[in-house]
């Protein structure tokens, strides 16, 4: 006999008492003992239930875990029959895990993450549980319904990572791979077996006294003889004689093995069902679940739910999956026999009744249960057709391994290949990245989308558009995802709704794979457009997934606009990322690594390494290409600016090897060769930093980084005329530049070649512009990078850039600077406050100040006052210091 299923306990023997009291239902017992052993059990830190179905394991959880008990908390999970995707069952774990705890996410269900196994939500249950309040317990029913190996494997890992006060019960038919053998060991593992689950005879008296049957005490030894205690079979049983005209002969004929016994009684039970109850239990067994709807649509009859809703509380086998009683699943074995009687009394309606269930479920927009009934009806063609039009919306909820599943379910052609799954198999190749595998599918797709109907020809070539598009981003390939992009199907009119959602889908992950193929090109106005198209859209069609991809990107499409702008929008894609459990996941790592980018070059380098760290953690080494140049290029700014060189050097080589495996340039090309230009110069290999230079076109050799390269070049070489003559363009604007950085970092070399020079004059006046480029963004990597740093020492005292200064010598020095956590003011300076703000640390006078700043003495006198009142200043020094505390100030020097 079947366990339970969900958060629902099962119809079973005398177990059921636990659940039956609960709801007020008599005639049932509660195994005291039986719980008591559970108890004792459960105080390790992980009790393992295993027994065969209709052992009563179900019913024992749920009668220990509904007794009221305030000091402790329970999540309960039952894995759901053919699960196989991982993922789901870690979202279902931490949801319950959130329910019981009460905390932040309690009542909300968990967005999945197209793409993963789980393992980072896995995490996020050993987090929560850990902040949960103690004693906690996780109580995981079914697992042997868990058809995926990593799932599993994380499970066995969860379970022996469990903190103090937190407790684990898992209940199965078999004993999962979980490798709990050191729990064992350490006498941390508890273990329930089919022994003790069994009946005893006194029980079986308790449970027929309950039931209001009487039978000789030498009767009810030999029941309890013949079903060897056994819930289920007890339980049939008790069902039959009741109203039996001849009890002792039932039971004196009640023999032969558990599958001969089962199939007897609950043919009995079935025959005393009414007519329309028989049509119904027949007409719906070949569902997983069933609804009063669904019901009445397979049975041509009205009244269902009712009907269901009264079998369930009459104890027959039939149990309800949620609390509203909407959703009910028949227990495994009387299902199974329900089937059996299906094929031998109503072979020729069965094909039909699968057509009609999977019309409901197509309707219903559950394209995966539609799928398997049309296979199960042998409709081949339709069930590829459904499957294929629905391949990527499915990938997007999370369903990537039921896909495979389904794929696997049809029949294998000999010879041939079946065309209207191409673009299934191409969805498949590409989440898991074959792409020479995919890119075949495709082109099978688009040769059978050619000769397919107007109406699915339109579909399909949408949905092959859309996965061209990632192919082609995954490859590098960024011309072709222009040339397709423009080549997008339009929408057509007339659409009905399901096809107006698959539109939807698709349109999404187009504008999101054009809008970071642009960014990755520099392309960044369009990118920016097509990432807030795409934002928009996926969040209006309730596509969280697909929005936070497009919001991650955001940030790095945003670098023309302002640095500050570029900093939201990381925090807001990971707030959402966060907030949908996708903080570890490969989808949220553009954002991760363009905020550590934010914070190295404005010197927060520890908060920046955690970030960076936090992204390299979650880049697929065989991921997007863009993302790992992008992760490699950021990685290797950290150590550049702490002077770490040879590691700056490695990560511009791995960046370098991603691009050579792309077939089109990344944007960020110019400023990986620089850089490795640069880095070569100053570790000595001036050989190799010229032939690198050397091997570069013309329209790449005039670019503004690769000039600024050349003028390191120069300046190693100890000719820093060349390098002057090397930055002009940069400096005068006539060369193309790709990056914030590339002006600041051109103005500081040209100072330190002055200095080279001898002119100290011409030093501080680029200086003074490089400080003036960066003092809006607060910008302290180019000076790091460079070692322009140590010319910041000789600049006047009178420098209108002062706070700026500090913290530059600050973070070069290892003394602070921006590394301190910010707090909030009460209301925010606004940009002229902020500029008299950072003279109140130097000994200049208010009328020194208003020259330095040329406005008159009174807008100074406005500023400060303006300033005091909103950091809660009552004078100069405690408006610096409180500036200080906010980061508006280092701690430096003034």
């Amino acid at each position: 006999m079947a366990d339970g299923h969900r958060a629902t306990p099962d119809l079973r023997a005398a177990a059921d008492s636990g659940r039956s009291a609960t709801r007020g239902r008599p005639g049932l017992i509660a195994r005291r003992d039986l719980v008591a052993a559970l108890d004792r059990a459960a105080e390790k830190q992980v009790t393992l239930v295993s027994a065969p179905a209709g052992s009563g394991k179900t019913s024992l959880l749920r009668t220990w875990a509904e007794r009221p008990d305030q000091d402790r908390r329970i999540a309960f999970v039952s894995v759901r029959p053919g699960q196989r995707d991982g993922q789901l069952f870690w979202l279902a774990l931490l949801d319950a895990v959130r329910a019981a705890a009460g905390g932040q996410g309690a009542g909300e269900s968990s967005a999945v993450t197209p793409g993963s196994d789980g393992g980072a939500v896995m995490d996020k249950v050993l987090s929560e549980i850990t902040a949960s309040p103690k004693p906690f317990f996780l109580v995981i029913d079914d697992l042997h319904e868990l058809g995926s190996a990593a799932a599993v494997e994380q499970l066995g890992t969860l379970l022996t990572s469990l903190p103090q006060g937190v407790h684990a019960i898992v209940a199965t038919r078999r004993d999962p791979s979980l490798r709990l053998h050191k729990l064992r060991l350490a006498g941390e593992l508890a273990e329930i077996r089919a022994a003790q689950l069994r009946f005893t005879e006194a029980e079986t008296r308790e449970l027929l006294t309950a039931t209001k049957i009487v039978l000789p005490d030498p009767v009810a030894e030999r029941l309890h003889q013949r079903t060897e205690g056994w819930a289920a079979g007890l339980r049939l049983a008790v069902l039959s004689l009741a109203g039996h005209p001849d009890p002792e002969k039932f039971v004196a004929e009640f023999s032969g093995s558990h599958r001969t016994v089962a199939e007897y009684l609950l043919a009995e039970m079935l025959e005393r069902q009414p007519p329309h109850v028989q049509r119904l239990l027949l007409r719906t067994s070949l569902l997983d679940r069933v609804n009063g709807e669904l019901a009445d649509l397979l049975t041509g009859a009205t009244g269902s739910e009712r009907i269901l809703l009264d079998l369930e509380d009459a104890n027959a086998f039939v149990v309800a999956l949620d609390p509203g009683r909407t959703w009910f699943r028949y227990h495994h074995m009387f299902g199974d026999l329900l089937r059996l009687e299906l094929r031998r009394t109503l072979p020729g309606n069965i094909p039909e009744l699968h057509r009609l269930a999977a019309r409901w479920f197509a309707e219903h927009a559950q394209a995966a249960d539609a799928v398997r009934h049309l296979q199960a009806a042998g409709d081949w063609a339709e069930a590829g057709h459904l499957l294929a039009d629905h391949t990527v919306s499915l990938t997007l909820d999370g369903q990537a391994a039921t896909v495979v599943a389904l794929l696997h379910a049809f029949p294998v052609r000999t010879g041939e290949e079946r065309p209207e799954l191409a673009l299934v198999h191409a969805n498949a190749d590409l989440h898991q990245h074959r792409l020479d595998e995919a890119q075949a599918h495709l082109d099978i797709a688009r040769s059978y989308a050619d000769t397919s109907p107007p109406d699915r020809r339109h579909r399909l070539r949408l949905a092959i558009a859309s996965l061209d598009l990632l192919l082609a981003r995954l490859r590098g390939h960024f011309d072709a995802v222009f040339e397709q992009a423009d080549a997008l199907p339009s929408p057509t009119t007339g659409q009905s709704t399901t096809e107006v959602a698959l539109a939807g889908d698709l349109r999404a992950l187009a504008l999101l794979n054009l809008g970071v193929t642009e960014a990755w090109s520099l392309r960044l106005d369009d990118s920016e457009r097509h990432l807030l198209e795409g934002a928009a859209l996926a969040h209006d069609i309730g596509r969280p997934y697909l929005e936070v991809a497009c919001l991650a990107h955001l940030g790095f499409a945003s670098g023309h606009r302002s640095f500050a702008l570029v900093r939201r929008r990381c925090e807001e894609a990971l707030a959402l990322a966060e907030r949908y459990g996708w903080g570890a996941e490969p989808v949220i790592v553009p954002a991760q690594v363009s905020f550590a980018g934010t914070l190295i070059c404005t010197g927060e380098f520890e908060q920046g390494q955690q970030w960076l760290e936090r992204a390299r953690r979650a880049t697929q080494s065989e991921g997007e290409p863009g993302v790992r140049l992008l992760v490699h290029l950021v990685s290797a700014m950290l150590p550049a600016a702490r002077g770490q060189l040879q590691e700056t050097l490695a990560e511009l080589t791995a960046a370098e090897q991603v691009q050579a495996h792309m077939r089109g340039e990344h944007g960020l090309w110019s400023r990986v060769t620089a850089w490795t230009v640069a880095t070569q110069a100053r570790l000595g290999m001036l050989d190799e930093a010229r032939a690198t230079l050397a091997a570069l076109d013309e329209r790449r050799s005039a670019t503004g980084e690769i000039r600024a390269a050349a003028a390191v070049i120069r300046l190693a070489e100890q000719d820093p005329a060349g390098a002057q003559r090397e930055l002009r363009p940069v400096l005068d604007g006539t060369a193309p530049v790709n990056s914030f950085l590339t002006p600041i970092e051109a103005h500081l070399l040209d100072a330190l070649a002055s200095r080279d020079l001898g002119d100290k004059h011409a030093a501080g006046t680029a200086v003074e512009q490089a400080l003036n480029l960066a003092e809006a963004d607060r910008m302290i990597l180019p000076f790091a990078m460079t070692g322009a740093w140590e010319l910041l020492e000789t600049l006047p005292r009178r420098t209108s850039h002062a706070a700026l200064v500090s913290d530059i010598l600050d973070v070069v020095r290892g003394t602070g600077g921006p590394d301190r956590p910010p707090s909030v003011p009460a209301e925010t300076l606004s940009p002229s406050e902020l500029r008299v703000l950072r003279y109140l640390p130097t000994n200049l006078t208010r009328p020194e100040i208003a020259g330095e700043l040329s406005v008159s003495l009174n807008t100074v006198n406005t500023h400060i006052r303006r300033i005091y009142a909103k950091l809660g200043a009552g004078d100069r020094s405690s408006a610096v210091q409180r500036g200080r505390e906010l980061r508006l100030l280092s701690n430096g020097r003034g």
